[in-house]
């Protein structure tokens, strides 16, 4: 990197003290908790299906606060400000207002093992339903390789700027990896979750700290003088409308090569596309599995309202992380030809965390990182072993055989996702492609399957196939990823359609099982008749504009738990009291209109 500084902090032996202890305790975890582990695949994949779903809430956030998500949004809101609060949506982060409100009770109602194995529960057991399983196991290989790819290229950047032997970024990646899959491979699903929740509490603790450190050493004035003006505007306007020339000249083609200049149609994309991605459900990873490892529908709602959350303290960190980068760094910024924005949080913390906070700060960015690799590792595990191992190799043995067989298979996939990152040079090009390509594969043929009966499992699979192999080529040939997702749409749609009506439809009696198991809301009639006519007392979901009304007014209420820490580091007080009283009141509202009413 042109301009590049030395970040490597002074360490103090209390820091790597404290860093030994963390290491040692998450190991210890899973050596604790492996025989419970061993006693099948439901104990090592979905903990049994009995832990509670505050639990499984507080560690599905845990794997979602990841170091590498961490310094992409820094990055946003340092160079968008208010207006990079919404990047976020390009995964979507608003997915889990549609598993509470009503996906999650409608997944976990199948009583299954993974999302390949739920997929049975919809297209059967012919030849579709096998085309249609084995798909969703090779999108959910894909998928977990990505995103180990992803993690593996923002832990190497990161601690090869902190820890304090002179090693490659890509061997540092390789050592905590290494770290974090004995645990995993030791205690599976138990020891997953455990240690996400002991890492969410550092984590928590690690971002207020930084808040507190921010808001002390810097005013609003100050982030006024360094910033351009309508950096704090949070309103979508058509045109992003944000000049840093005289500022940082540098970001001037940042503001050019990200892509959102015209950001109102930018908006109305992101927008368009993440309900679309949101409405076809989790994709296979460990989302899924925490919602399959609730012990009934309601509390599986219960979990996925418990993410966005548990999720507010990470604002703190990004906000807290942004304001003291903006005062500190800008002159040094501004003084770069081309200095790398990602590593503004590492910046940040080699400048101005003291030393005694240092090795807490770095436990719990390391615990980041590690819940959602974790998180990841196992749900990969449990698609090539139960997916592919179990059905089609050796279908019976012991639970002991399969659980070392889960061993080896996520071995290889940390191994597959280690070599691709060492590939990728920069964690924004990842990110776009997994958020846009890959998921606009998955998006056609999986909001289909919940709301058109005629899709048959020959039209899930060749909507799949045809969507991941577009998801693989045209990226490229896009000035950003997200306008790669409407014709990778497209032909995943059209794949869908003709395969469905050029094949036969599946049976009545799986159709008439799924409705009348699942419920869903949607074009179902001709299956609703046939139902109604063996049981007349059925009785259809009429849900839809409840549930419409529900995900709206949570997605505001989800937004105010960005906006409250946010505002609050900021020193915006006014729109921190605006934010504050329309959560409580969204809060009580949703009491009424959602939490009163989840149906079992």
């Amino acid at each position: 990197m042109e301009n590049a500084m030395d970040l490597a902090p002074s360490w103090h032996p209390i820091d790597i003290t404290v860093l030994i202890i963390y290491f040692i305790a998450m190991i210890g975890i899973g050596v604790a908790v492996v025989r419970r582990a061993s006693r099948g695949l439901d104990s090592y994949f979905l903990a049994g299906n009995e832990l509670p779903w505050y639990v499984l809430g507080v560690s599905n956030a845990s794997a979602m606060f990841d170091i590498t998500g961490t310094m992409w949004l820094v990055y946003n809101i340092f160079v968008y400000g208010g207006k990079g609060i919404w990047l976020p949506w390009l995964w979507p982060t608003f997915n889990q207002i549609f598993l509470a409100v009503y996906l999650a009770s409608w997944i976990r109602r199948s009583n299954v093992l993974t999302g390949a194995e739920w997929i049975t529960t919809r297209f059967g057991e012919g030849r579709g339903g096998e085309l249609s399983r084995m798909i969703v196991v090779v999108f959910a290989l894909v998928s977990v390789i990505g995103f180990i790819a992803y993690d593996f290229q923002g832990m190497g950047k990161f601690t090869a700027t902190f820890l304090p032997w002179d090693w490659s970024p890509n061997t540092y990646g390789i050592l905590i990896m290494a770290i974090t899959a004995i645990y995993v491979l030791l205690g599976g699903m138990i020891s997953v979750v455990l240690t996400d929740v002991a890492q969410f509490v550092i984590m928590a603790i690690c971002s207020l700290a930084i808040a507190i450190i921010a808001m002390k050493d810097v005013s609003a004035e100050q982030i006024a003088a360094v910033v351009p003006e309508g950096w704090g505007n949070i309103a979508v306007t058509w045109k992003m409308g944000l000049d840093w020339s005289e500022l940082i000249p540098a970001l001037t083609n940042n503001l050019s090569n990200d892509g959102y200049s015209i950001f109102g149609l930018f908006f109305m994309a992101m927008l368009f596309k993440g309900v679309l991605i949101s409405i076809a459900g989790p994709a296979p990873n460990y989302d899924m599995q925490r919602i399959l490892a609730a012990k009934n529908p309601r509390e599986a709602s219960y979990m996925s309202a418990v993410v966005s959350a548990a999720l507010m303290p990470r604002w703190w960190m990004i906000a807290g992380i942004t304001v003291l980068a903006l005062h500190y760094m800008s002159p040094t910024f501004a003084g770069m030809s081309a200095p790398d924005f990602e590593m503004v949080l590492p910046w940040v913390i080699k400048e101005k965390i003291p030393p005694l906070l240092l090795g807490l700060l770095l436990a719990g960015l390391l615990a980041a990182f590690m819940s959602t690799f974790s998180a990841t590792l196992n749900a990969g595990g449990a698609y090539l072993v139960n997916d592919l191992y179990k059905r089609y190799i050796k279908k019976a043995a012991s639970p002991r055989h399969y659980v070392a067989v889960s061993w080896i298979a996520q071995i290889v996939i940390l191994a597959v996702g280690i070599v691709f990152g060492m590939q990728t040079a920069s964690i924004n090009d990842i990110t776009q492609w997994i958020v846009s390509g890959l998921w606009g594969g998955y998006t056609a043929a999986n909001v289909l399957k919940w709301h058109w009966w005629r899709l048959n499992g020959f039209g899930y699979f060749w909507g799949m196939l045809v969507g991941i192999g577009a998801a693989l080529v045209l990226p490229q040939f896009f000035s950003h990823a997200l306008w790669a997702f409407f014709p990778i749409l497209l032909l995943s749609v059209v794949a869908c359609i003709l395969g469905s009506l050029l094949s036969e439809p599946e049976s009545d009696d799986v159709l008439k099982s799924f409705y009348k198991t699942v419920r869903p809301w949607g074009f179902w009639g001709p299956i609703q008749k046939k139902v109604q006519e063996e049981d007349p007392s059925f009785q259809p979901n009429r849900r839809f504009g409840r549930d419409s009304a529900n995900v709206a007014l949570a997605l505001v209420w989800q937004m105010t738990l960005v906006t409250m820490p946010l505002y609050m580091v900021l020193k915006n007080w006014k729109g921190m009291w605006i934010s504050i009283l329309l959560f409580v009141g969204l809060s009580w509202i949703l009491k009424k209109t959602w939490k009163d009413h989840i149906e079992d």
